[in-house]
């Protein structure tokens, strides 16, 4: 199997290399296009190949979390230059990480070989009869939503983007951009197509996909692959970013219903936090992951959010690239019993969960640890956790945001109180202590609804890559921070395009703000 993702990593990235002009990229062919699209083991690789794209292009630089997580946020960063200009939101920094994430070349990457495979896979079809319609059938939907992620993450990071669905046989013209926001419709409309098709679960005699899925069982592919309830969860996760919270109810109300019919379920807090939890190998309740599996040999000295955040005395790295100052971990975590992490009167903590290390000069954001396969040598650093794109309480405490925003405030506290029911008042294993009453929200301890929800994102949330997409849905649904408005009514919550990019295409222009 890894030989099969290697290839077919290598056979894509080519390809995309050929799209000169629209991805910036160098043209180089060494696979035989002609020879590829014949056997079912040619989609399977195909097929991978699109997913290992799309994981490479989130761990590049660590982009993920520093587009999610660092930009403007809650962490510090004790001597990265480069780190503390994101965090000042100064994104024209001449730094090489900055500039590398200016370029969205990796995005185009994905885009394009999706089009490949969406344009030759009919061809295995004709030619292998092994490849059965359905096989056919499941796999484009995973490739239409794979392209449509890929363009839902450009659009929030850079706004308009090229908006391509064609190889044209890997010659493009240069392409100017597209209104974002026509972009997001189509994202919306493919990622729904997709859902239609997608089963719950692979190789488990789901209706849509009956019998195993390219001769695995289903514990090859439980967690790894893009099913019904990961498209609905990442439509509401479009609708959201859209405005459209109508639409965000209906997404969620169809996870919420239907989430055990995909083996997800909600994680307590011991699982969420140990090294062998929910961020280790791959698992259904990622609902949407891409993982470095310990098993395959993916882990990594980067490319995972514990290659920012972790340092001694969790593993053996002197400083943390970035950090939680005491002030912020106390503005953050002010609720007592808060089983992620809380402290007493007399700045004790009560749990380490998420920060170890507090009352040191650096205390290390310690939620995700996923070292080698989750228990040996524990401070050696090489990682292997997931890329969690949303699981089961991001989408709950989404529904909470939609209902509490189109005024359906009984039906968005319940939502609320789901999360805070696993996360208050609970035993040193992160569970409801038996005749105890959880911490459900009050608007007189807590504040108003819609700020207690976000507030609620951001400690549940933390180190997944949420935080700034959060802060920009906050701030166009309240208007309450001036400086923040001003950027979004600027074009100021987009990244500046890589100056190589611009160079490459005359068609495009720089995001106004960056001008």
């Amino acid at each position: 199997m890894k030989k099969i993702i290697l290839l077919s990593l290598i056979f894509f990235a080519l390809l995309a290399g050929s799209c000169k002009k629209a991805l910036d990229v160098n043209s180089t062919r060494v696979v035989n296009e002609e020879n590829f699209w014949n056997t079912i083991e040619d989609a399977r690789a195909g097929i991978m190949g699109v997913y290992g794209l799309t994981r490479a292009a989130l761990a590049d630089n660590n982009g993920h979390w520093i587009y999610g997580d660092v930009r403007m946020g809650s962490f510090a960063s004790p001597i990265r230059q480069d780190l503390k200009a994101v965090i000042k939101n100064d994104l024209t920094a001449q730094y090489p990480v900055v500039d590398a994430l200016s370029n969205w070349r990796r995005f185009y990457a994905i885009v394009n070989a999706a089009n490949i495979f969406l344009e030759r896979i009919h061809e295995v079809r004709d030619n292998d009869a092994r490849y059965i319609q359905n096989n056919m059938d499941v796999d484009v939907a995973q490739v239409r939503f794979l392209r449509a992620f890929a363009y839902f993450y450009m659009v929030r990071i850079w706004g308009d983007v090229p908006f391509i669905t064609s190889s044209r046989d890997g010659s493009f013209e240069n392409m100017p951009k597209s209104d974002g926001r026509a972009i997001l419709e189509f994202v919306q409309s493919e990622m729904a197509a997709a859902a239609e098709v997608l089963p719950y679960n692979y190789s488990v005699g789901d209706i849509q996909q009956p019998g195993q899925y390219y001769n695995e069982s289903s514990s090859r592919w439980n967690g790894a692959l893009v099913r019904k309830i990961s498209a609905y969860s990442m439509l509401a996760h479009v609708a959201a970013w859209q405005g459209k919270y109508a639409d965000v109810s209906v997404y969620t109300k169809f996870v919420m219903d239907n989430y055990t019919r995909g083996s997800i379920g909600y994680s307590d807090t011991q699982f969420l936090t140990q090294r062998n939890g929910l961020f280790y190998d791959k698992r259904n309740s990622q609902i949407l992951g891409f993982g470095f599996i310990w098993g395959h040999q993916d882990a990594t000295f980067t490319g995972n959010i514990e290659s920012l955040t972790l340092a001694e005395p969790v593993v053996n790295k002197a400083l943390p690239d970035i950090y939680l100052t005491k002030d912020s971990i106390i503005g953050i975590f002010k609720e007592t019993n808060d089983a992620r992490f809380n402290i007493d009167t007399t700045g004790v903590p009560h749990s380490d969960r998420y920060i170890t290390n507090y009352q040191g000069k650096y205390p290390i954001f310690s939620k995700i640890k996923v070292m080698q396969d989750g228990s040996s040598d524990p401070t050696f650093r090489i990682f292997s956790s997931t890329i969690v794109v949303t699981r089961l309480e991001d989408i709950t405490l989404l529904r909470a945001e939609a209902l509490a925003v189109l005024g359906e405030r009984e039906g968005a506290i319940a939502a609320l109180n789901i999360i805070r029911q696993l996360r208050y008042n609970v035993d040193n294993v992160g569970k409801a202590t038996e005749g105890n009453t959880y911490q459900a929200y009050n608007e007189a301890k807590s504040g108003a609804l819609i700020d207690a929800i976000f507030r609620e994102r951001q400690k549940e949330l933390m180190g997944e890559g949420q935080r700034w997409y959060d802060q920009v849905r906050y701030q166009r649904i309240k208007q309450s921070d001036p400086k923040f408005v001003a950027l979004l009514n600027n074009g100021g919550i987009y990244w500046p395009i890589a100056q190589s990019v611009l160079a490459q295409n005359p068609k495009l222009t720089q995001n106004s703000y960056w001008k």
